[in-house]
């Protein structure tokens, strides 16, 4: 099984991604759209959310200054990385 899916790296809902970062779902959703957040996790047809692991690394990167384009980088590294999951 990949490290991206284990007890250690939940998917966690908009409330926790929200108090994990201190924005709002607005502006959340708009950084999904310009491609500097991943796209959310379908976990049912009205539930949805992301892997822990990818809400830290943005965080760590915004922390790190990192620009917009090496953010929107790294999160197409890590969309490429949720393709490459084995179960």
């Amino acid at each position: 099984m990949s490290s991206l899916i284990s007890i250690n790296n939940p998917i966690i809902r908009i409330k926790a991604v929200k108090q994990l970062t201190g924005v709002g779902s607005s502006t959340l959703y708009y950084h999904v759209s310009k491609g500097l957040y991943p796209k959310p996790i379908k976990l049912g047809e009205k539930m949805s959310g992301w892997l822990t692991s990818e809400v830290l690394a943005i965080q760590a990167a915004r922390v790190a200054g990192q620009s917009d384009d090496e953010i929107k980088a790294l999160v197409q590294r890590l969309s490429i990385e949720r393709t490459q999951v084995t179960v």
